[in-house]
């Protein structure tokens, strides 16, 4: 990866991580103490883009892959913020939104994931 590459994954991390909180914030509104929804629903998006990308193969140049896929991706989605709100849930008494944020988000981004590398694999290279 050349220097210019380099800084074109870290731009798109920002902007992965920018998206991410604008989803977040957009899905959120209103909602305070809810069950994170907007994090759920921006790590099952995120899966399935990278599943896709990963389903295109060599159709992506690899400098290309990394921007995206550990740039913009690597930022939009997060797991850190599911396991401090599965932590904060718990804390507040919500065992159950616990349960279904940490089983819930691990079953559906992996479900996305495998329907992106699907729908990927599905185009001709």
């Amino acid at each position: 990866m050349n220097t210019l590459e380099l800084v074109a994954l870290v731009v798109g991390g920002g902007l992965g991580a920018g998206g991410r909180y604008l989803a977040d914030g957009i899905v959120m509104k209103g909602r305070k103490d809810a069950f994170p929804l907007g994090i759920l629903l921006v790590n099952i998006a995120g899966s399935f883009v990278l599943g896709l990308l990963t389903g295109l193969g060599a159709a992506i140049a690899p400098a290309w892959m990394a921007i995206v896929g550990i740039g913009v991706l690597g930022g939009f989605t997060t797991f850190s913020t599911v396991s401090v709100e599965t932590a904060l849930l718990a804390r507040r008494g919500r065992r159950d939104w616990a349960w279904m944020n940490l089983i819930g988000t691990a079953v559906l981004a992996i479900a996305a994931a495998a329907l992106g590398v699907m729908l990927g694999g599905l185009f001709p290279r």
